[in-house]
């Protein structure tokens, strides 16, 4: 499948290029990079952006690039992702510290959830959250998500299942 470009009202969520990664890079260095695996070196960073493109084509899906129409930022990566040590497949998001705090990521998981439903016809999802990490929480909460049990990661540990609405739940939420 070509990756497809997503719109929203605030947001494109298109394919993520080579001028993503120096913004990927300079947030892996930071500590708020310790739920998705960080810090990391630079170069590490290069290897999971190409593994973020190249699971559209292993998977026929992925994430997305976010940025603000508006603006042209660029704020992280969002969408369908299941690699193969995961449970089953995901939403999941990083997020940028810019976007943070302006309901970024919730618009983002939002069109990608109900594109991987209409789209791929995936009839539920989940997202994997460190347990320490209140922010995806507090975000998967807000997207209608229940907590449902853990999964112990071979590299991250102890990790919560968070599940998402199905598709007939998010058809009839009020």
């Amino acid at each position: 499948m070509t990756q497809p470009t997503l719109t929203t009202n605030r947001l494109i969520l298109r394919p993520i290029t080579a001028a993503d990664i120096p913004h990927e890079q300079a947030f892996h260095q930071t500590d708020r990079a310790e739920f998705v695996g960080g810090p990391m070196h630079p170069a590490d960073v290069w290897r999971y952006i190409a593994t973020q493109i190249g699971h559209w084509t292993l998977r026929g899906y992925g994430t997305f690039a976010v940025e603000e129409k508006d603006t042209g930022i660029f704020c992280g990566h969002v969408g369908p992702w299941y690699p193969a040590d995961w449970p089953e497949p995901e939403i999941s998001w990083t997020i940028m510290e810019a976007a943070e705090g302006r309901g970024i990521a919730h618009e983002a998981a939002l069109a990608t959830r109900n594109w991987a439903y209409d789209t791929l016809g995936w009839t539920t999802a989940i997202s994997m959250i460190d347990p320490a990490n209140t922010r995806s929480i507090a975000l998967a909460e807000r997207l209608g998500a229940r907590h449902d049990g853990t999964f112990d990661h071979h590299r991250y540990g102890t990790m919560h299942i968070w599940r998402h609405p199905s598709p007939a739940e998010v058809r009839d939420a009020p």
